[in-house]
């Protein structure tokens, strides 16, 4: 870490913050004594995502977030709840044993995640995700959840 004043390589490190993927460090310059803040993120470079056309690319995880966010707008979802949504999702990718993820699976643990969290919210990504043809296919969807949440209350 070089001091972003004086280019020098040594600092101390005067205080500490975590978050949950996210070090904060307060430091100070040992030659000319000025302070700085760094901050230290894990960098996911070892995922891939397959996409539907077959094309890679680095996974993403503000990709999902946006497409969360799309789909809550105007809803009683906080940001906190995508945001703690998201680092879920990316922690069982990383636990999972292969570097390559297929976009569907993703889209997939989105709608599940979505589904628990807010039902119309659910219904916005998975119109989108699963390219609804007409009303048909939307309405069949739309059935479904129902059933599921009548069957949810009655087991409550």
């Amino acid at each position: 870490m070089r001091c972003p004043y004086c280019k020098y390589t040594e600092s101390k490190v005067l205080e500490t913050r975590e978050t949950e993927n996210t070090t904060r460090r307060r430091r100070e310059c040992l030659k000319c004594g000025k302070r700085y803040t760094t901050y230290e993120e894990i960098e996911l470079t070892n995922i891939f995502v397959i996409k539907k056309n077959g094309s890679k690319e680095a996974f993403d995880k503000e990709k999902i977030l946006d497409g969360m966010m799309r789909a809550c707008e105007k809803r009683p979802v906080t940001l906190e709840q995508l945001k703690k949504t998201t680092e879920e999702i990316e922690t069982k990718l990383l636990n999972h044993k292969k570097n390559e993820v297929k976009s569907t699976h993703i889209g997939e643990m989105v709608m599940r995640r979505l589904k628990k969290i807010d039902n119309i919210a659910y219904l916005r990504f998975a119109s989108v995700y699963r390219d609804f043809e007409d009303l048909s296919s939307f309405h069949d969807e739309l059935k479904q959840l129902v059933n599921e949440n009548k069957e949810n209350a009655l087991t409550e």
